[in-house]
């Protein structure tokens, strides 16, 4: 949790984009953001978050099928939710799906 600002803004933004993109998944990223930025432990942040150590496990490891409630809640700590995006295809050109 030594992190600095300009650094958790980095993180933040690199997993932003990473996930936007499709380059990290959802529970990876909540994994960095939780070992990275806070420091705490899975039962620690689950608790900080009122969401169960099981859900928290599951959502790490890609398991399961986190409703949007879980999402906003291990989201909310770091000032992001889940939202809806258009999406773009690589090159950024032509129609999308």
């Amino acid at each position: 949790m030594s992190a600095s600002l300009a650094e958790r803004q980095a993180l933040l933004a690199q997993l932003q984009a990473e996930l936007l993109d499709g380059r990290t998944s959802i529970g990876a990223a909540v994994r960095r953001l939780r070992t990275e930025l806070t420091g705490l432990r899975q039962d620690q942040f689950a608790r900080m978050c009122r969401i169960s150590l099981n859900t928290l496990q599951q959502l790490e490891y890609d398991q399961g099928n986190p409703t949007v409630r879980t999402l906003n809640a291990v989201f909310a700590p770091f000032g992001m939710r889940v939202g809806i995006v258009p999406r773009v295809p690589a090159d950024g050109h032509g129609k999308t799906d």
